[in-house]
C-alpha cells in the first residue's frame, strides 16, 4: 500500500476534523438545550475579556450588532449573562458572565471528553486507538509548524 499524497492529506484532514468538532459540540451540549456555536463563542469570549457591551461583541465576531443582540438576549434570559451600567458611560450597558454562565463553559470540555471517551471504547479496537493516539502526535507536531 502506497503512502497518500500530501495533497489528499491536507484535503481530507480539516474535513474529518470539522465533522468531529461538530460531532463534540452536538455531544457537549446539555440534553434540555443546544446551545449554537455563536451563543458559546460570545460566552468564551465574555468569560475569557470580562464585561463588555453588544456592539464590541459584534465587532470582535465579525456578526451584526442586530445578530449579536439576538445571540445576548438568549444568553441573558438562560441567566448565563447579565447587563448592567457602564460605569463611564451612562448610555451603555455592559454584558458580564454569570455563575452560571461560568459553570455551563466549565462543563463543556468534561461532556466532550466523556462522550469521546465512550465513543473509542464502543466502536474502535486497540489497534484504532494506537492509531489515534499516533495521528494526535502528528497533529500536534503539525499545529507546532
Amino acid at each position: 500500500m502506497t503512502a497518500p499524497f500530501p495533497r489528499d492529506v491536507a484535503r481530507r484532514l480539516p474535513q474529518a476534523m470539522v465533522r468531529l468538532r461538530a460531532r463534540l459540540r452536538t455531544e457537549s451540549a446539555p440534553t434540555d438545550r443546544r446551545w449554537t456555536w455563536s451563543q458559546m463563542s460570545t460566552l468564551s469570549r465574555i468569560s475569557e475579556e470580562g464585561p463588555t457591551t453588544v456592539s464590541a461583541l459584534a465587532a470582535a465576531e465579525h456578526v451584526r450588532p442586530q445578530s449579536m443582540a439576538a445571540t445576548v438576549a438568549a444568553l441573558l434570559q438562560e441567566g448565563f449573562v447579565t447587563g448592567g451600567p457602564d460605569p463611564t458611560d451612562g448610555r451603555k450597558t455592559l454584558i458580564s458572565i454569570t455563575a452560571a454562565g461560568r459553570a455551563l463553559l466549565t462543563s463543556i470540555p468534561a461532556m466532550r471528553e466523556a462522550w469521546l471517551e465512550a465513543a473509542i471504547e464502543r466502536h474502535l479496537s486497540p489497534a484504532d486507538r494506537q492509531t489515534l493516539v499516533k495521528a494526535a502526535q502528528i497533529m500536534e507536531r503539525l499545529a507546532d509548524c
